[in-house]
């Protein structure tokens, strides 16, 4: 009897686990590496801190050197942004596309013609600054 009701929850489980009608999932990113190319080895140790930040960028605004001391993504929302590494590499986004960024690398981006809008996700630490200026 136990085996039996053992079995009956575990499909009556699997039932749950199946995708709802309705609702449709697109994965945008999944990776390793930042945009560039460098690995990501670690997230920072201590205790663990998620945030979410939406950024607007001005038109035709560069912003200072920084790096990030932890993973993080960003989304465009809106507008296209050009971001580049000290060492000359290059990206640009637009609408609907998603950044891995670097971590612990000199970095900026420069909005186009019109103002550009990002959500960020940062997977930090309560002890660290989003960023850090370079």
């Amino acid at each position: 009897m136990p085996s039996f009701l053992l079995i009956t929850a575990c499909l009556s489980f699997a039932g749950c686990a199946q995708t709802s009608t309705g609702v449709q999932t697109q994965q945008l990113l999944k990776t390793t590496h930042a945009w560039e190319g460098t690995r990501y080895d670690a997230y920072p140790q201590g205790r663990p801190e998620l945030s979410v930040l939406k950024i607007t960028i001005s038109a035709k605004t560069t912003l200072n050197w920084h790096t990030h001391p932890m993973p993080n993504v960003a989304y465009v929302v809106s507008g296209e942004l050009l971001v580049e590494t000290r060492e000359g590499k290059q990206t640009r986004l637009t609408p609907g596309q998603v950044l891995p960024e670097v971590v612990n690398v000199a970095h900026r981006g420069t909005s186009a013609n019109t103002p550009v809008e990002l959500i960020v996700f940062y997977a930090g630490t309560t002890d660290l600054p989003l960023s850090k200026p370079d």
